[in-house]
């Protein structure tokens, strides 16, 4: 015991007489421990908030949704106008019913306008009938008012529930709440604004293919009355006809370990009426959740690779300045040999430097990368939204960073590792040397 706490005095007194070159030679590890810690913290803010996104389409959902197939957007011949028909239909809605039995939930959503009129101000957004479960469906939460009821659905009355962009968009000054827009040619009075929703521009939003908070949801039997199943576009002289008759179908699974099962009979009764599934697809959140995980391990294995090169060059650092010290030493090195040091005494001193000069640096890169990685949530959206910034270019960057334990813990593993590992070669070159050579050293 008094050998090692002669070894570890010693090894400290070193370092401490050299106090900048110690932290210079350290400065590898230093960098590396943080790079490491912010590059996982970068990695599983994103993974986070991309599971998030996920999730709020609904762990238990399974999504069917129309999509215009490649063939109906041209015709052959000079007709200058056509019927385009396809998407979920309303007998595969009833082959669903019967079908999923175990269901909790069957909520379809139908496309009825892409165009908002209150006062002066036209928006270009999506209405959609639907009916009052969407709301647990989709995990859907009123910020003021209330949601579609059976009563709006029974009486098919015009009433709205509106995204939080909607609402800032068209009532910035007012209460949306019982003001009156248009859909199209259609009063429709509003009774309840939504939460915003994360999706608007994350992982989510690239799922359902839009920006929930711009929805407005109106009762489907409302939509079917007033709107009907086609919609006419007007382009270029000549006009188009689509009818789909509805847009989207949730369904809601028991359990998430039933998920993956009832998605593909799901397929399969859907593909009783689209053979080709060429004018629908189904969205599985779950299975998208898993996937995501995985891809998001991935991506920390490879960040956290790059940034651990960053140890190695502070190990190859570490090892050359105690090649430097040995020469400098040597002559104490022939002093302490001539006074009964071992060749294990040497050693151990020099290993006690290079462990220290690692444990203190990743220590430091501890407290440097945890401070980096938690400013970063608010250094960045300040330096975007600044006057400077938005003046040169329009850009919208969300960085989420998330400091995870077992990253500090092994940086720091890595780090004293590396430290003892590249310290071995220059302890034994230092207790190879001759004693009596040594202490004729100038």
């Amino acid at each position: 015991m008094t050998f090692l706490l002669e070894t570890l005095r010693l090894g400290l007194n070193n370092l401490r007489l050299h106090k900048l070159r110690s932290v210079l030679t350290s400065l590898g590890i230093i960098l590396g421990v943080a790079a490491v810690i912010v590059m996982v913290a970068i990695g599983e803010g994103n993974k986070q908030a991309a599971l998030r996104d996920i999730q709020a389409l609904g762990a238990t959902n399974i999504i069917v949704r129309s999509k215009k197939p490649p063939e109906s957007t041209s015709m052959g011949g000079s007709q200058r106008s056509f019927m385009a028909r396809y998407g979920i239909r309303r007998e595969d809605m009833r082959r669903l019913a019967s079908g999923m039995p175990n269901a909790a939930d069957i909520v379809p959503l139908k496309a009825v306008g892409d165009e908002m009129l209150y006062g002066g101000k036209r928006l270009v957004s999506t209405a959609y009938g639907t009916t009052p479960q969407l709301q647990r469906v989709a995990n859907l939460r009123i910020d003021r008012g209330r949601y579609l009821s059976d009563t709006d659905m029974a009486n098919q009355l015009p009433v709205a529930v509106i995204g939080s962009e909607i609402a800032k968009k068209f009532f910035s000054n007012t209460d949306p709440l019982d003001q009156v827009f248009r859909i199209k040619d259609q009063a429709f009075t509003v009774v309840g604004v939504l939460r915003p929703v994360g999706l608007a521009g994350g992982t989510g939003s690239a799922l359902v293919g839009r920006s929930l908070n711009d929805d407005v949801h109106i009762p489907m039997t409302t939509a079917e009355s007033r709107f009907g199943d086609q919609i006419q576009r007007r382009v270029a002289g000549s006009f188009t006809m689509e009818e789909v008759q509805l847009t989207e179908v949730y369904l809601t699974s028991d359990s998430t370990e039933h998920v993956l099962r009832d998605a593909a009979l799901v397929k399969q009764i859907v593909r009783a009426g689209h053979p080709e599934m060429n004018d629908v697809e189904l969205i599985v959140p779950w299975e998208l959740l898993e996937s995501a995980k995985k891809t998001a391990l991935q991506m920390n294995i490879l960040l956290t690779a790059i940034a651990a090169i960053s140890l190695l060059v502070g190990g190859i650092g570490i090892m050359n300045i105690m090649l430097a010290r040995v020469t400098e030493r040597t002559r104490e090195i022939g002093v302490r040999r001539a006074m009964g040091a071992t060749r294990r005494h040497i050693i151990w001193q020099f290993l006690v430097e290079t462990g220290t000069l690692s444990a203190v640096g990743g220590l430091m890169g501890i407290a440097l990368g945890v401070s980096i990685s938690l400013s970063l949530n608010y250094v960045i959206p300040w330096l975007v939204n600044s006057p400077f910034m938005k003046s040169l270019v329009d850009v919208r960057i969300n960085v989420e960073t998330q400091v995870t334990l077992w990253s500090i813990i092994v940086s720091f593993m890595v780090a004293a590792m590396v430290g003892l590992v590249f310290g071995i070669y220059p302890a034994m070159v230092a207790s190879r040397q001759d004693p009596i050579v040594a202490l004729r050293h100038d």
